[in-house]
Order: structure tokens, then C-alpha cells, then sequence
């Protein structure tokens, strides 16, 4: 059976020596900093490994600057969400996919060094692609580390090289993405839950370092994403995260759960401990809190 939501140090080392196909990809990035992510996975990364770079192959362009705005090459490059870090479409992920030598006979391992803040976004997006062989690394590069793992440096060569007829097919979803549209639409109702991973002094409109409006989404619950992880750097057990979630929706349906955060990327970890409790699956909405402040007829909550 393929690993399709954590996986360890010692069965991912296992994974490696059985010659089974595998690709790792290091997904270290910096929202501050955002070369700072490759130039991380080029001082160390797990043997093997491909850097995934949160705004250069996650996230769609933002088009180019024409005579009358931004401008799209074609359909393939018109973005499946909002927000700061808009979704490509599925299309345009499948060529990157491709261009790298994966297949839908792999099992994709990803991992970072941020506590799984942004490897997340390629595991629910390969889960979007309708490829259920992907698994997050408990504990990270820092796990690996920890049990002695080797360290690489450099970029290593893409698969494509001995992948020369290398093409990921799409399948069908196997996650939902929802739309700004959706959430609007079931505001206040009772068949819509929606959790913000976000820091609550964000949530509560405190602060707002990156968005222009603060506050949250009326209604919206918060559990920061770094709530999912012990002090070693590693999710919680099923049993706590099922505690702990529970508490959180004080008898609302884990299926009408909705989760968004600032711009979608964050808001992964949620979703993801919420399919180890054994509550899961459940949407998210990529857009997020930037694409919902953008437009200022729509409410916001402060508090």
C-alpha cells in the first residue's frame, strides 16, 4: 500500500533501499526570504531529493504585463485560485510533473525544514491531481538528521534524464478545492465549518504583517497550524489530533470543514493532521484570507 499521509525517517530509508519508484522533493522555502528555500536545499538536502519551490512551481504565474494588464499564454496558465499564492491549474502542474520525470507509478515523499508548513502545499496538490502516493516526512530534514540520515548538496539531476518518455496522467481529485464564491456562499451555514490556521493575533486582526485588511472570515474557528506538532518537530498522535480537533468543532460534522489560512499554504498542516486523527478528508479554500480582504464588500470579523 503507498504511504499517503506521513512517513517516517526509518521507513522512508526502507522506501529507498527497496528500489521501489521514488521521488523526494525538499520544499524548504521563506516567506521573507524567498530564495532563501533553494539556496537551503542546496547546502543539505536528503540524498536524492528535488528542490519545489514554493513560487517558481507551486503557485501560478501572475501573468505577464501587456498593453492591457496582465496577459495569460494560454488557458493552462489562468490560476485554479486566489490569493497571494494562487493555485496552477491542474494542467499546468501536470507539465511540471512531467518536466521532472514523475509518474503515476511513484510514490512521492515531500518534506521541509519549516515544520511542515509548505511541504504540505505539494502533497495536497498531488492528492488534487488524483495521485494518492504521497506522504509528508514526520519531523522533516530535522528528522532525517536527527537519525544520522546522509546529506546531499547541490542540485541533483531530475528524473527526466532517465525518464525520457516520463508523463503524469491526471486522474481525478482526490481533495476538494472550494472557491471564494462557495465560501460566501454558505456563510452561516451550518453545512460549512471553516478553520483559519493562521497565528491568532492574525485572526484576531491584532496584527496583519502581509494582507491589507485584518481580521478573519465571520465565523471562521482558528487553530494555528503549528498546533499539530509535538516538541519534537513531529505531528501529534491520531488520538490527540482526534481530541483536539473534536474540542475545536464542539460537535459540528468534520465533513463540512473548510481550511483556508493567509494565502493557502498553511492551512495544509490542518487538513493534513485532520486525515491522521482519522477525521479527514476535507476542503480547502487556496485562496484564503488574501483573496476574501480583496474584495471590500465582504465582511470581515475582528476578535
Amino acid at each position: 500500500m503507498p504511504y499517503s499521509t506521513l512517513i517516517s525517517v526509518l521507513q522512508l530509508q526502507t522506501l529507498m533501499r527497496s528500489g521501489q519508484p521514488l521521488m523526494v522533493f525538499d520544499c524548504s522555502f521563506d516567506l521573507a526570504q524567498p530564495a532563501l528555500g533553494a539556496a537551503q536545499y542546496r547546502q543539505a538536502h536528503i540524498p536524492g531529493a528535488l528542490h519545489a519551490d514554493l513560487d517558481q512551481h507551486l503557485s501560478a504565474r501572475h501573468g505577464a504585463p501587456g498593453a492591457d494588464g496582465a496577459v495569460m499564454a494560454s488557458a493552462t496558465d489562468l490560476p485554479a485560485s486566489g490569493g497571494r499564492h494562487p493555485l496552477p491549474s491542474r494542467e499546468r502542474f501536470a507539465t511540471w510533473l512531467s518536466d521532472i520525470g514523475f509518474t503515476n507509478d511513484m510514490q512521492a515523499v515531500v518534506y521541509d525544514r519549516n515544520g511542515a508548513n509548505y511541504c504540505g502545499r505539494l502533497w495536497w496538490m498531488l492528492q488534487w491531481a488524483g495521485h494518492d502516493a504521497v506522504a509528508v516526512l514526520n519531523g522533516g530534514l530535522q528528522a532525517w538528521q536527527a537519525a544520522g540520515g546522509a546529506l546531499a548538496t547541490g542540485d541533483e539531476a531530475t528524473h527526466k534524464a532517465t525518464h525520457f518518455a516520463s508523463h503524469f496522467v491526471l486522474r481525478e481529485p482526490l481533495r476538494q478545492l472550494v472557491s471564494v464564491q462557495q465560501v460566501q456562499a454558505a456563510l452561516g451555514d451550518s453545512a460549512q465549518t471553516l478553520i483559519d490556521a493562521r497565528g491568532a493575533p492574525r485572526y484576531r486582526g491584532e496584527v496583519e504583517p502581509l494582507d491589507p485588511v485584518a481580521g478573519h472570515i465571520p465565523g471562521a474557528l482558528n487553530r494555528p497550524f503549528s498546533e499539530n506538532l509535538g516538541a519534537d518537530g513531529c505531528f501529534k498522535n491520531a488520538d490527540q489530533l482526534h481530541a483536539e480537533f473534536t474540542a475545536l468543532l464542539q460537535g459540528r460534522s468534520p465533513a463540512t470543514v473548510v481550511h483556508h489560512c493567509g494565502s493557502g499554504v498553511s492551512a495544509i498542516p490542518n487538513l493534513l493532521a485532520m486525515e491522521v486523527a482519522g477525521l479527514g478528508p476535507t476542503a480547502l479554500f487556496a485562496g484564503s484570507w488574501s483573496e476574501w480582504c480583496s474584495d471590500p464588500s465582504r465582511p470581515v470579523e475582528r476578535g
